[in-house]
């Protein structure tokens, strides 16, 4: 993807940043009984309803919130993770009690007997690219994958988990300032929509009777990180405007609704498939500029120069240089109820947070 290369240790989509609220949407609401969470039921019952959830990539930025999330809905966690010592200072006992934290070694007795797993691993790209960093890029996350999915099909059979949501990015669809894109359209033929061809390639290769969820992320916008910890500083120094020329297209969603659209795989057996994790209404790079400009109280009018970026990012400029317009035509058609449909009341949320 052309719009991702921020930072990314969940996608190749800029997903570092961390928002502070943690929206219940409309199916996780009190007095209902789901798979999620039972309130006022019997305990028997609310047990019941309880799922096992094995999440790698959970320190990352969606996997955090996913984390905080799951563990408030009062479902069983299992972290996944190569380092417990940076899991551990992320997840601690004392505001995480029950949580299992599992370095690799450990990951096959976490995957037999969960019910879901949730794939959001991989290297950040927030970082100049080589050829070595980019191999990394792309190994990370296939060799996660394929771990996964090997634990996952090894699994015996009354152990083994049911469901897959694995990460992958809107990036698989090349980039374009013309064309629309949703899930039935054809990869690119760029860097990123090789490594997003080849990540869920891997994944598809679950066992059949595992409903595998392929979530293709956009821009991930939320707060105290990633694209905007980037892109605010370069907006102050040259007075707020366009990166690049501005006419790029951005498919961004709000922290909240990618760690819903999750949320709603897990437990919804009709997501399937599929699923472009971006908001209805993608917008020029030009007009998110002017939307932060507005949501700071700055100007948005000298665009910041190319050479900017690239200092900052080197080759990876290329990527936040260009984009593409991604829709989200299947959850769309699945009813999924988006908190943040434009950006101007998404970038009002984020800003107006301390």
């Amino acid at each position: 993807m052309k719009m991702e290369v921020f930072c990314s240790p969940t996608s190749l989509s800029w997903t570092h940043f961390i928002s502070p609220s943690l929206h219940i949407p409309h199916s996780f609401s009190v007095g209902e009984t789901n798979k999620f969470r039972v309130f006022g039921g019997a305990a028997q019952s609310q047990k019941a309803n309880q799922m096992t959830v094995s999440v790698t990539g959970a320190t990352g930025f969606i996997g955090r919130r996913l984390v905080q999330r799951l563990h408030a809905d009062n479902h069983n966690v299992r972290v996944l993770t190569r380092s417990r010592s940076k899991a551990e200072s992320i997840f601690s006992v004392k505001d995480f009690p029950g949580i299992i934290i599992a370095e690799e070694a450990g990951w096959k007795d976490c995957i037999e007997g969960s019910n879901a797993v949730v794939n959001l691993a991989g290297m950040p790209i927030s970082t100049r690219w080589s050829p070595e960093i980019k191999m990394e890029i792309k190994q990370s996350r296939v060799r996660v994958t394929t771990k996964v999915v090997d634990l996952i099909n090894n699994s015996p059979q009354g152990v083994r988990p049911t469901v897959l949501v694995s990460a992958t990015a809107v990036g698989y669809y090349g980039t374009s300032e013309t064309q629309v894109f949703d899930e039935s359209s054809p990869s690119g033929n760029d860097y990123l929509a090789q490594v997003c061809r080849e990540w869920e390639g891997t994944a598809l290769k679950v066992s059949k009777d595992v409903r595998l969820t392929l979530i293709r992320i956009g821009v991930v916008l939320g707060k105290d990180g990633g694209a905007l910890a980037k892109m605010i500083p370069l907006f102050m120094m040259f007075a707020g405007g366009p990166l690049g020329s501005g006419q790029q297209w951005f498919s961004w969603i709000h922290l909240d609704d990618i760690v819903n659209l999750i949320c709603e795989a897990l437990r919804n057996p009709s997501y399937k498939g599929v699923i472009n994790g971006t908001a209805p209404n993608p917008i020029r790079l030009s007009e998110m500029c002017e939307h932060l400009g507005n949501a700071m109280g700055r100007p948005s009018w000298l665009p910041v120069p190319d050479f900017a970026l690239k200092a900052v990012l080197g080759e990876g400029a290329s990527v936040v240089l260009e984009g593409q317009k991604v829709l989200p035509a299947k959850a769309k058609e699945l009813g999924f109820p988006f908190k943040y449909s434009y950006v101007k009341d998404a970038l009002k949320s984020i800003l107006s947070q301390g």
